[in-house]
């Protein structure tokens, strides 16, 4: 079985900073492209940041410049610092992970997610 677990969210204040993390565990033999993912109520879930195996990060326009994706590949970790929060960036979090295990086949694994909250 292989599990991701998210931890870092909680309340802010508009313009404050959060970090989050994600750890994988489990029986892996490989991660390859992680991410983060936020959904707001009534909205559909979208992806806000993504990093490769070999460290290549992509961002959502509107997180570009304030969130840094990042990876421990020794720790199978995932974190999403976020800076300069703002209002709109009230979400809950997803980490999510395309992971090869020790059953041979990749698949796309999800945490259960993690609230964060920005006070105007």
């Amino acid at each position: 079985q292989v599990q991701l677990v998210e931890s870092g969210g909680g309340l802010v204040q508009a313009g404050g900073s959060l970090r989050l993390s994600c750890a994988a565990s489990g029986s892996i033999l490989r991660i390859d492209s992680m991410s983060w993912y936020h959904q707001a109520p009534g909205e559909q879930r979208e992806m806000v940041a993504l990093i490769t195996s070999g460290g290549s990060t992509n961002y959502v326009d509107s997180v570009k410049g304030r969130f840094t994706i990042s990876r421990d590949n020794a720790k199978n970790t995932v974190y999403l610092q976020m800076n300069s929060l703002k209002p709109e960036d009230t979400a809950v979090y997803y980490c999510n992970a395309l992971i090869v295990s020790a059953y041979g086949l990749p698949k796309n694994y999800w945490g259960r997610g993690t609230q964060v909250t920005v006070s105007s």
